[in-house]
């Protein structure tokens, strides 16, 4: 009776910690609007870019699986033929201060200049609302919600789990696939799959 008692109780906790319940994104879905801050401070609303195509990177510059795609170019060549066809890109940050990952303006700014990175906009999230609401997991962790702003895919950058930038040649890129299935009007196969990466560094 004692032992059933901790259980239960340990589930309430878990529930309360867990906070208020929200509407977990889903492919084929509307997805969850926001509006988040850039590294300059200008405010960016998903449902102002509704007619637009827009990723949605959750990155951490210290974790290796996001070195491993950055070190390589990969990262960078993904996000440069998404915004060269008019796809809007966002990387967002939702370390919390102290933790791995956490970033000022300054420092998400040098990352992208140092990194030649082409985002349209990287969103500073440190109390991790954007990222929780997404039930973002991992960095990286990719999602694309198409023009009429339906969540077309979610899941991995790529088919290969690993920190070894010798399998990014080897490897599906998902992301890239799914946009271009959408530009040629195809449905997005697959819609979904499992992330990887480091675990994205919330505050409690």
């Amino acid at each position: 009776m004692r032992t059933r008692h901790l259980i239960t109780s340990l589930m309430i906790v878990t529930a309360v910690a867990a906070g208020p319940a929200h509407a977990e994104p889903v492919v084929g879905k509307p997805a969850p609007d926001f509006t988040g801050a850039d590294s300059a401070g200008k405010a960016h609303a998903l449902s102002a870019y509704r007619g637009k195509r827009v990723v949605l990177e959750w990155t951490n510059h210290d974790c290796p699986f996001v070195g491993k795609h950055y070190r390589s170019g990969n990262m960078q060549a993904t996000q440069k033929r998404a915004t060269g066809d008019g796809t809007v890109w966002l990387s967002v940050i939702s370390s919390a201060p102290g933790e791995q990952g956490h970033v000022s303006g300054a420092q998400a700014d040098n990352l992208t200049e140092t990194r030649g990175a082409h985002p349209t906009a990287v969103l500073l999230d440190p109390d991790g609302k954007i990222g929780r609401l997404y039930d973002a997991v991992t960095t990286p962790h990719m999602y694309i919600v198409d023009t009429d702003g339906t969540l077309a895919y979610m899941g991995a950058i790529d088919s290969i789990r690993s920190w070894d930038e010798a399998d990014v040649p080897k490897a599906t890129n998902y992301v890239s696939q799914a946009l271009g299935q959408l530009a040629a009007g195809q449905p997005v196969k697959p819609r979904g799959t499992r992330p990887y990466g480091c675990s994205v560094k919330y505050g409690s």
